[in-house]
């Protein structure tokens, strides 16, 4: 979609946007007023955090009666910005995406799209009653190899699709950062791993299966390893008064310390210091009393650190998806798909076609150049291709620019809903066929 900002638009004027929660990921997104100030311009920003609050009104030299605590606030106003971008916690999406919809702003709204079923939907119905555009923050859809691969399985390249394997390989610190010691650590508070960390997997699943729906589905997974039992032998309860901690691959010493004395100050050291800038100081703080200072064998964590999913789509279709804490990469997803004529691979690097009829093996590339970098990694470039797409789309009010809409993400939203109910129910869940879920969940499966 990068291309679209070489297109030009039928507004005259930038997009005008104001920014709902800001941090990481509102930051990101924000990030692309600062590169393409002619298309977009940060008119307003919520956050409850004054350093947050002040942080982007001076990058984006806010004017003072649109910087609001509460967005609320925002709300009460007459409306004075096209879209808003709401990267608030996953149990706060709801109520703010179905009140900025009432009030007629276009929104990209951060995945998931809620926690609930009920509240996905819910959302999904108030954009589509006032008109307004949605998009969803399923960045991977907007990278370039994932894009190729979709057109290479429409091209017919591997015949018809029999079944795709997929793994999301969290990253052993990141899945400690994240959902031990941080913010998606607990269900209550966040929302289930498979939905806060994987439902950008099951979307893409959904997303090359096309137009075949999900029949069934079983789930198993646990939590596991990062449990008080497993704590070792002379660990202290902080990683800063802890005699073993040089031993252990989950110090947060290792993970956060030493990268600031090594002048990485970006994801992770970033987000563990709220009210300031990440030095030697702040961070040695954070970690004497703040959450991500916690032994990892000492944290309220309840959910998976490794989970499988099974699916079977109509057609035969079958897929396996496995999410795993334990692994060396970072998030670089590794997916087979088998067809009828040949096999597919992707390694997280490059596409690997093998021919059944001649049989050879093809290499396929994609334009993986990225204009610009939002943040540090920015999803390999994904972050900037959502957020010029989602711009694109409300400038030249064509949502066909988004690939991640309302209708298509919430089928995918609520297959992680049904998969999360087999693994709790221990049993194999019939897609729009159990009594317990409400009719207006299932009239859309």
């Amino acid at each position: 979609m990068g291309q679209n900002s070489s297109q030009g638009s039928r507004m005259t004027s930038p997009v005008r946007v104001i920014l709902v929660g800001a941090g990481s990921r509102g930051e990101v997104y924000s990030g692309f007023a600062s590169i393409h100030p002619e298309r977009m311009e940060i008119v307003g920003v919520a956050d409850l955090r004054k350093f947050a609050r002040t942080n982007l009104q001076k990058k984006h030299r806010i004017v003072d009666e649109n910087i609001f605590e509460d967005w609320h606030s925002i709300t009460e106003r007459e409306k004075f910005a096209d879209a808003v971008l709401i990267c608030t916690p996953d149990r706060l999406h709801k109520e703010p995406a179905v009140a900025f919809a009432k009030k007629g702003y276009h929104i990209l709204l951060e995945k998931p799209m809620a926690t609930t079923p009920e509240d996905c939907t819910a959302i999904v119905e108030a954009c589509a009653q006032s008109g307004v555009m949605l998009s969803v923050g399923h960045v991977l859809r907007y990278d370039p190899v994932i894009k190729r691969i979709k057109e290479l399985i429409d091209a017919g390249v591997v015949g018809d699709v029999m079944h795709i394997q997929h793994l999301e390989p969290v990253g052993f610190y990141h899945f400690a950062h994240a959902y031990v010691r941080g913010n998606w650590r607990n269900e209550a508070e966040s929302s289930f791993a498979l939905l806060a960390k994987s439902c950008h997997d099951i979307d893409l699943i959904h997303h090359w299966a096309g137009a075949r729906r999900c029949v069934k589905v079983s789930s198993f997974g646990s939590v596991s390893h990062f449990k008080k039992e497993d704590k070792p032998a002379g660990a202290a309860d902080r990683c800063l008064d802890c005699a073993v901690e040089r031993d252990c691959p989950y110090s947060a010493c290792k993970i956060y310390l030493e990268s600031v004395k090594r002048g990485d100050t970006g994801w992770p050291v970033s987000v563990i210091c709220p009210s300031s800038f990440p030095d030697i100081e702040s961070v040695t703080a954070a970690l004497r009393t703040g959450p991500y200072g916690r032994c990892v064998y000492e944290c309220d964590n309840d959910v998976c650190s490794n989970q499988v999913v099974n699916m079977e789509f109509e057609g035969g279709l079958t897929s396996a998806f496995s999410m795993v804490a334990f692994t060396e990469d970072m998030c670089k997803r590794k997916t087979t798909i088998y067809g009828s004529k040949g096999e597919l691979s992707y390694n997280g690097d490059e596409i690997r076609v093998f021919d059944f009829v001649t049989q050879r093996a093809t290499k396929y590339t994609a334009d993986t150049k990225n204009p610009q970098h939002l943040g540090v990694s920015g999803h390999g470039g994904a972050d900037y291709h959502l957020i010029d797409a989602f711009i694109s789309a409300v400038a030249n009010n064509d949502p066909s620019l988004i690939r991640s809409g309302p209708e298509e993400t919430l089928l995918s939203h609520l297959l992680v809903f049904e998969a999360e109910r087999s693994r709790l129910e221990n049993r194999v869940v019939y897609c729009g066929s159990d009594q317990s879920q409400s009719q207006k969940t299932q009239k859309h499966f």
